[in-house]
């Protein structure tokens, strides 16, 4: 059993990798922002408290993300392990993962601010099917329609110049001595995010000593 926690600022590629490790080993992915737009997008009680904060520019709060977190992994289906995206934010969460997990290893992605900006503000997603696209590497095949369902794209409420922002500092000021403590530990992996997909999970193989990445599973379009 493999159990594993991907960290890196948005638009580093967190939903990318982790798919393409959770397909190749089986492992379960586990990501919290998956589990909030579902959410949001079939209007649940906790969907419209996510929205709230998301129009506000705010960050959802850590004591929600972590009661997400942990009724998740108590529904115990990762039979061959996880790949946790999300999470851990703050030192208080890893503190209580550490004590709750055995884990294997820790993926940071590490990516420079200027680079997350340029990704994160040309992102797009289908309302209406979830594709994600962005349109540096992943345009869809008729601009501005989606690829799978032929809707129309859209903008993430929070991608905005304003958000962004707001999640870098906090991304920072929260997640940095996250990094620090899994240091200590030596559970950290340190990857450039700045390549192509490939690139960033043949790293990733090589860093945990895992099997060669085969290209040939690779999911397209998906993102974080």
């Amino acid at each position: 059993m493999r159990k594993y926690v991907i960290m890196g600022v948005q638009g580093s590629g967190k939903g990318t990798q982790a798919l393409m490790l959770a397909a190749d080993l089986d492992l379960e992915h586990i990501s919290v922002g998956d589990i909030f737009r579902w959410n949001v997008q079939h209007h649940t009680k906790m969907g419209a408290q996510v929205r709230r904060v998301m129009l506000e520019g705010e960050l959802v709060s850590d004591d929600l993300v972590e009661s997400v977190v942990r009724d998740r992994l108590a529904e115990h289906d990762w039979n061959y392990g996880f790949i946790v995206d999300g999470f851990p934010r703050n030192r208080r969460q890893a503190e209580f993962f550490l004590e709750s997990y055995d884990i294997d290893g820790v993926i940071h992605l590490d990516l420079p601010d200027s680079e997350v900006r340029r990704r994160v503000l040309n992102r797009r997603v289908c309302p209406n099917c979830g594709m994600n696209y962005n349109l540096m590497d992943s345009t869809p095949v008729v601009p501005g329609r989606c690829d799978v369902c032929g809707a129309e794209l859209a903008t993430r409420e929070d991608d905005t110049e304003e958000a962004l922002a707001v999640r870098l500092r906090d991304y920072h000021e929260k997640t940095d001595p996250v990094l620090a403590l899994f240091r200590r530990k030596e559970y950290v992996f340190t990857v450039d995010a700045r390549p192509g997909p490939d690139i960033v999970q043949k790293q990733i193989r090589e860093s945990l000593g895992l099997p060669a990445y085969k290209p040939e599973g690779n999911p397209e379009h998906a993102s974080a």
